[in-house]
């Protein structure tokens, strides 16, 4: 239940608790029992959508939030009228909210009607270790003393808070719209272990910035930035089509989920030695953590154990864990966005690149191209998607595809954009004769005029060869040389959609004009 709705209900709850005077019941008109009677009801069918809210929200469904909010709302609007009409009993009023503070509490305990914990009930719970309750999302990022007095108190960690709200502040604000986009891919794990949301999107902040195509330098990649070794360990790498399931955001989520359970199964509920290891090394992690024998990570000794970057690194995620719950107190307004999931089937072929153009921004601040990336992980921007291709997207951009991207100027306009050879524009000429600067020019100095050029050939050029280069991709190289996408993959026998091709590896240049 958001807790500002909460105390503004509560708040109004009160004074007119206070201010609210009985009546004698005989005395009321029939009127003011149809205006008493009405509000109670809308007062029930408030608590009913409410409940539904919580469902949809249990089910990941983003319109969740905004119902549950509106039917908080409603709530407070019942009470204020109360207010204004005679006779108005706010104690039967209040029955319903102390009902929905009961069902909330409940909640935050980690229980269910009967008492019992409903994450044990759950199906699909990993089996390396279970998280307690005093993990949990409620828990340890909300409620446990011990970690609120670190993020209070800890001069790493406001240091760290401090760099996300001023230099890191565009990067933060960018990695959560770009998690909300991926949220219903990504979370569902990590409720299933019973680990909190915000570890999950605070991880994802420092390691990619929410960009599932992320690749360090070391080779680390994807959203949660796996390097290969790890992410075999946990089933992710090639997947015999030439895609790194790495990029994956479901994949890197559950395998993510995993690996820190086997943390918590080493370091119990030391959040840090999690972290430490996720960034450093298992190794490195297990064997401080054994020789400090109790001692905490901040403890001077141990803390400076582990490198630089594992010190920045730790701060850091939980810096980001922190905000991303508490942002009101620091004045942080995360964009909403709507990122309701849908699918949307190609009428025609089109990159990523010709999409993002012909979607336009559909009241976004960037538009829809790292979206589009996001969530179809296995197409680079500029490859030539062929039509018949469903594409994940959102109910928005589902919307605006079928408006402006199936067909019409702006969808031609798009392809005509994307298609366009900047080399087309260079003009060769031949060579160019110095002429005297004064007097007659000579006939013998006047150059030939031109031969008229030759007609197009009707059939393709010969077949060439094309060694890729780093960094090169099949599209690149198809528009390059006037060519077909599709053709020229089935010419060198490389599997659709993600048409692999590797550095030095020799094509054949079937069927292009160029």
């Amino acid at each position: 239940m958001p807790a500002s709705l909460i105390v503004r209900l509560g708040a109004s709850a009160l004074v007119l608790a206070l201010g609210c005077h009985a009546t004698d019941a005989n005395a009321q008109s029939r009127r003011d029992r149809e205006a008493n009677d009405a509000l109670e009801q809308r007062m029930v069918d408030a608590e009913a959508r409410y409940r539904q809210a919580l469902v949809q929200i249990a089910n990941d469904d983003p319109a969740g939030l905004d119902a549950s909010n509106a039917a908080l709302e409603d709530m407070e609007d019942v009470i204020l009228a109360c207010e204004r009409q005679r006779s108005c009993s706010v104690s039967q009023l209040l029955t319903t909210y102390k009902r929905l503070l009961k069902a909330d509490a409940d909640a935050q305990a980690g229980q269910g009607a009967d008492g019992s914990d409903p994450a044990l009930l759950e199906e699909g719970a990993l089996p390396t270790a279970d998280v307690p309750a005093a993990a949990s999302a409620a828990a340890l990022l909300t409620e446990d003393e011990r970690f609120k007095r670190m993020v209070e108190l800890n001069p790493a960690v406001q240091a760290s808070i401090r760099r996300w709200l001023t230099d890191m502040r565009v990067s933060l604000i960018t990695s959560h719209e770009n998690y909300q986009y991926m949220q219903h891919l990504m979370s569902p794990a990590f409720k299933r272990s019973g680990l909190p949301e915000a570890l999950l999107f605070g991880i994802l902040a420092k390691e990619s910035n929410g960009r599932v195509h992320a690749r360090s330098r070391a080779g680390a990649a994807g959203p949660l930035q796996f390097m290969p070794a790890t992410g075999r360990r946990f089933g992710l790498g090639p997947d015999g089509t030439g895609f790194d399931t790495r990029y994956d955001p479901r994949l890197a989520a559950d395998a993510a989920a995993v690996y820190l359970n086997e943390r918590f199964a080493q370091h119990g509920n030391e959040i840090e030695y999690w972290l430490a290891a996720y960034n450093g090394g298992e190794g490195r992690a297990l064997r401080i953590y054994r020789e400090a024998n109790g001692r905490r990570f901040w403890d001077p000794d141990i803390y400076n154990q582990f490198p630089a970057e594992t010190k920045d690194y730790v701060p850091m995620v939980i810096a980001a864990a922190w905000l991303y719950l508490h942002p009101e107190e620091y004045g942080l307004t995360f964009p909403r966005v709507d990122t309701r999931p849908a699918t949307f089937t190609l009428e025609r072929p089109a990159s990523v690149y010709e999409l993002t153009i012909c979607l336009g921004n559909g009241n976004t601040r960037d538009g829809y191209m790292r979206a589009l990336r996001n969530l179809n992980p296995s197409y680079e921007a500029e490859t030539l998607i062929p039509a018949g291709t469903t594409l994940n997207g959102t109910v928005r951009m589902a919307g605006l595809y079928r408006q402006w991207c199936a067909r019409g100027a702006r969808a031609d306009l798009a392809a005509q954009l994307v298609n366009s050879d900047p080399r087309a524009a260079i003009v060769r000429t031949g060579a160019i004769e110095v002429l005297p600067a004064t007097g007659d020019v000579p006939p013998a100095a006047i150059a030939p005029a031109p031969a008229a050029p030759r007609p197009p050939q009707a059939a393709p050029a010969p077949a060439r060869t094309h060694r890729v280069a780093r960094g090169e991709t099949l599209g690149a190289i198809a528009q390059r040389y006037g060519c077909d996408v599709a053709a020229l993959g089935r010419a060198n026998n490389l599997r659709a959609p993600a048409y692999a091709v590797r550095q030095g590896q020799s094509l054949t240049l079937e069927g292009c004009t160029r």
